[in-house]
C-alpha cells in the first residue's frame, strides 16, 4: 500500500529527521472500535464500586493490597473508549489506566498482534536480549520504536517500565560523566576496591537534578528525583540530589503574560545558580514536559529552551521524561517537539501509551564497556510487538492530528464552564487532550470524581486538587459532548449542594 511522507514537525526539520510515514487520508482505514463502541455510558449501580466490584476486591485483598483500587474492570467486555466494570457499568474512560491506553480497549490491530505466531514464539521463548537477541529483534526495533524516534535520537534502550527507563537513563548519565572525567585511563585499584564499600572514588558523589513537583517513578534512584507527594518518599533512604523550582504559572495565560514570564525567568536563574554552585556535581537534569503527577503543571517552550541552553552551558546532560506525555497525547508525538529546540535532549524516556518502555539516546550515551548498563531481559519483544501495532495505528490513522482537533474542542468548551462554574472549575489548561483543571479543595475534587463515575465517566486526579484528562488518542468531539453533558449535570448538583440559592 502506498505510503506518503508526512510533513516533518518544525523541530524534526531543524534537526534533519525525516517525516514520519502516514497513509494518505483517503486510504486510512476506519478504526474498528468506532463501530463496536456503546453509544453512551451506562451505569446500573447506585454507587461505584458496585457490589460485584466490592466482592472481587474483597477476594483479591487476601492476596494483594487493594486500597487504591477504584473498581474491578471486565476487560473482555471493554471496547474502544469505554471500560466496563465487574457490575456491568459502562464508563467513558478519560483516565485510561493512568494515561496508558492509546488506541482503545480490544483494538483489533492489537488483538491481531497478540494472536500472531511471532507473539506466540516470543512468549514461549523470551530471550535475554543483551546476550541472545532474536533474529527479528533489529527489524522489530526499526518497525516500532525507531519509526517514531524523537529528533536527534539514534538508538533506543528498551526496559521494563517507566521508572526503570528513568533509572537506566540516570545510569547512562553517570557512566557518561565518569567517562568524560576519566578519559582513556584504566580503572585504578582504589576505584575497584572502594566501589565495593559504596564509597568514593569508586562510588563518586554525583547527582541528578530534578524539579519541584516532578514525578519520575518509585524505584530507588528514580524516587530521589520524584518531588510530587511526600507519601511517595516517606521512610525511604534517598540520595541528597538537588532540586530546582518549576514555574507555577497563573491562568488564564493571556492575562498573566508578564507574571508568568517573570516566574519562568526566576526559575531559570535558580537552575543556573544550582548547576554553578551545587556542592555535588550534576551529571544530568531530568524534566517532564508537563508535570503530570505533580498537578499538571505547565511551562512555556521558552522556559524549556532556557533549560536546554543552561544545561549545555554547564556541560550537563538533559533527560526529558516523556513517560506520560509521549505517544501523541499533547498533539505532537513527543511533547518536547513543541519546544522546537536548537539541539535535541540527550535522552528521552518513554512508557505508558507506548505499552513498552525505554529511553532514546545518541550513540554517545552508550557505556564504554558491555554489562555496565544491563539486565537480563533489556526489555521484552512481546511489548515491542504491541508497540509496533500501536505506532501503526497512531500514524496510519493520523491520530496525533485528531488529538489536536479534539483537544481544541475540549478546551474551547471547558473554558466557558470555568467562568460559569468558577467556584468549582479553575485554571483550565492543556495541550492536545492532555488537559486539566483545578478544584478548590481535595475533598471537592474527590466528590466531583465520584459523581462523574456515577454519571458514567471515569476520570482521575493529579497533584492536590487537579482533575486530569488522560483519554485515548481515539477520543472524538462526540465523546467530548457526552462528557460535557454529564459534567455540567455534576457541576449543577455540586452547586446546589454547596452554594444553595
Amino acid at each position: 500500500m502506498f505510503r506518503a511522507l508526512a510533513a516533518a514537525s518544525p523541530s524534526a526539520r531543524a534537526l534533519g529527521q525525516p517525516g514520519r510515514r502516514l497513509l494518505p487520508a483517503a486510504t486510512r482505514r476506519h478504526l474498528s472500535w468506532a463501530r463496536e463502541e456503546p453509544s453512551e455510558p451506562h451505569v446500573v449501580t447506585s454507587a461505584v464500586p458496585g457490589p460485584a466490584s466490592k466482592a472481587a476486591l474483597e477476594k483479591l485483598s487476601a492476596l494483594q493490597d487493594t486500597r487504591a483500587a477504584t473498581f474491578v474492570g471486565d476487560y473482555a467486555k471493554s471496547t474502544g473508549n469505554y471500560i466496563v466494570d465487574a457490575d456491568g457499568n459502562v464508563f467513558l474512560d478519560l483516565y485510561c489506566q493512568i494515561a496508558s491506553i492509546p488506541v482503545g480497549y480490544n483494538n483489533t490491530a492489537l488483538i491481531a498482534a497478540a494472536k500472531s505466531d511471532q507473539m506466540a514464539t516470543t512468549l514461549a521463548n523470551r530471550p535475554a536480549l543483551g546476550v541472545f537477541p532474536s533474529t527479528d529483534w533489529a527489524q522489530l526495533l526499526e518497525d516500532s520504536f525507531m519509526r517514531v524516534r524523537p529528533p536527534g535520537m539514534d538508538m533506543v534502550f528498551t526496559t521494563a517500565h517507566g521508572s526503570d527507563a528513568n533509572e537506566l537513563a540516570y545510569k547512562a548519565a553517570f557512566l557518561h560523566y565518569a567517562r568524560k572525567r576519566r578519559g582513556a585511563r584504566a580503572f585504578t585499584q582504589t576505584e575497584l576496591e572502594s566501589v565495593m564499600d559504596n564509597i568514593p572514588p569508586g562510588s563518586p558523589e554525583v547527582a541528578i537534578l530534578s524539579f519541584s513537583a516532578g514525578f519520575h517513578g518509585r524505584t530507588f534512584g528514580a524516587l530521589s528525583t520524584t518531588r510530587s507527594k511526600a507519601i511517595h518518599k516517606l521512610d525511604m533512604p534517598a540520595f541528597k540530589w538537588p532540586r530546582a523550582p518549576f514555574p507555577q504559572l497563573q491562568y488564564p495565560e493571556d492575562a498573566h503574560r508578564e507574571e508568568n514570564a517573570a516566574e519562568e525567568k526566576r526559575c531559570l536563574a535558580e537552575l543556573d545558580r544550582i548547576l554553578q554552585r551545587n556542592e555535588v556535581p550534576v551529571a544530568a537534569v531530568v524534566v517532564e514536559p508537563i508535570q503530570s503527577e505533580g498537578g499538571d503543571r505547565h511551562a512555556s517552550p521558552e522556559f524549556f529552551r532556557g533549560v536546554r541552553r543552561i544545561t549545555a552551558k554547564h556541560g550537563v546532560l538533559l533527560i526529558v521524561d516523556e513517560v506520560q506525555t509521549g505517544c501523541g497525547a499533547t498533539g505532537a508525538f513527543w511533547a518536547h517537539e513543541h519546544w522546537e529546540l536548537e539541539t535535541p535532549p540527550d535522552m528521552v524516556t518513554f512508557s505508558k501509551k507506548m505499552q513498552a518502555a525505554g529511553f532514546y539516546h545518541s550513540r554517545e550515551m552508550v557505556a564504554d564497556q558491555p554489562f555496565r548498563n544491563f539486565n537480563t531481559w533489556l526489555g521484552d519483544p512481546a511489548r515491542a510487538l504491541i508497540a509496533r501495532a500501536i505506532v501503526s495505528e497512531v500514524l496510519d490513522n493520523a491520530l496525533v492530528e485528531q488529538v489536536r482537533g479534539t483537544g481544541d474542542y475540549l478546551l474551547g468548551h471547558l473554558r466557558p464552564l470555568a467562568i460559569r462554574y468558577h467556584r468549582l472549575v479553575a485554571n483550565v489548561r492543556g495541550q492536545g487532550t492532555f488537559v486539566a483543571f483545578d478544584c478548590p479543595t481535595p475533598a471537592m475534587r474527590s466528590e466531583l470524581l465520584d459523581l462523574m463515575r456515577r454519571e458514567g465517566v471515569n476520570m482521575g486526579g493529579s497533584g492536590e486538587v487537579a482533575v486530569r484528562f488522560r483519554p485515548m488518542l481515539t477520543l472524538t468531539n462526540r465523546h467530548v459532548n457526552l462528557f460535557l453533558t454529564r459534567f455540567e449535570s455534576v457541576l449543577n448538583k455540586m452547586y446546589k449542594k454547596h452554594w444553595p440559592q
